[in-house]
Parts: C-alpha cells; structure tokens; sequence
C-alpha cells in the first residue's frame, strides 16, 4: 500500500473475499492510491467511512446486512465529502437508477481494466460522473424512450363517458362536474395522447390499456 500524502484515500466494500483481494492487489499497486480499509458488507462500508472520511467509497452492489445502494445512500447523506463508486456485474435499468438515486458519483462494471478502474477511482473523487460505456447506453437509450402516457382517474371517467357516446353535457350530469370542466377535462386528454379528436383519443386509450375494453 502507498502512504503518499498526495494519494487518494479509499476503502472498498466486496463480499466476495477472492475478488476483494484481487482489487486490493490491483490498486495497492497504483502510487496515487493508498486503500485505507476493507469491507465484507454495507454496513461495515458505512461504519469505515465514518471512521476514516476517505476520499473514496469503491463498493459492490449486492452484499449482505446492507447492500451498496443503502450503503450509497448512508455515506452520501453522512456529509462526510466521501463519493462512492459502484463496481458491480449487474447494469439492468434498476440497478443503475437505485444507485444513481442514492447519490452514486460512478457505476463501473467489473469487466473494467486496469486503466479504466484506476481513472474511474480518481474521476469520481473530484465529483464527475463516471459510467461504463455499457450503463451509459442503457441510461441513453432509456431516456429517449417515450413515457408512458397516464390519465387520471376523472380523465379516465370523462373518457370512458366518451366511449359510451355521450355528449359534453351528458357527461357533465354523469359525473357531476360542468361542460367547461368536461372540455378543460378533454383537452388534457387530447394533448396527453396527441391527438385531436373524441374518436381517436378513445382508440388510443382502449389501445394503451388506459380503458377497460366493453
């Protein structure tokens, strides 16, 4: 280990003892790193960082007592100026999300080399964000993705009433409201699932699963 007053201060969280190790010996190598302590769990993660205030947090993502992203959230709301990195195998859309939420500077895979590790460790200690080329395509692709349109509960009564044929004013007695509430109602409607009529709009909807089919 390196005892460089220059060197970035970090413990690391692993569960698994083969792969703790193989990190250590991966990093303790590195001159700008000095590793202060180790972690078999979460818990112990949080209790290091208090005791320590390291630079740098490098945890797992799923361990036992507490799991990195509970682990994240304890040491990111601890105010301690620790950042956390998350080395991980797992880049599924939650997994990624929980540990962003939680306050996660970085989400590294552990198919990372060398190189990619040792940089990743010093981005995320001076705050930027740093991903793996594969978690920054699903976050990417994620985003582009369109949401999903939802109506609320008086929209999806206002609608269901114009798929029973009634007109605005029938509508209002139904559900008890007026025929200016009934077209603010329908126009959130039609911009909601773009579109620009009564006819469509219930299509759309019966489509989407937003109405019970008759």
């Amino acid at each position: 280990m390196t005892t460089s007053a220059d060197a970035l201060r970090i413990i690391l969280a692993d569960d698994h003892t083969v792969m703790r190790a193989g990190l250590v010996a991966l990093l303790a190598s590195e001159p700008t790193i000095e590793i202060v302590g180790e972690a078999s769990d979460g818990r112990e993660a949080v209790e290091l960082v208090d005791r320590l205030r390291p630079d740098l947090a490098l945890l797992d993502l799923r361990m036992p007592v507490l799991d990195g992203v509970g682990a994240t959230a304890e040491i990111v709301a601890g105010r301690q100026g620790t950042r956390v990195l998350i080395l991980t195998t797992y880049d599924t859309d939650t997994e990624i999300e929980h540990a962003v939420e939680a306050g996660a500077t970085g989400y590294l895979l552990k198919d990372a080399t060398r190189e990619q590790l040792v940089e990743a460790v010093h981005s995320a200690s001076r705050g930027e964000t740093v991903l793996a080329p594969r978690v920054a395509q699903r976050l990417v692709a994620k985003m582009r993705r369109p949401s999903p349109v939802t109506l609320t509960a008086r929209e999806v009564d206002v609608l269901s009433a114009v798929a029973d044929g009634l007109s605005n004013p029938e509508i209002g007695k139904r559900l008890v409201i007026s025929e200016a509430t009934v077209k603010t109602h329908l126009l959130r409607i039609f911009a909601k699932l773009n579109v620009s009529d009564r006819t469509r709009a219930v299509v759309l909807a019966l489509e989407g699963g937003l109405l019970e089919r008759p």
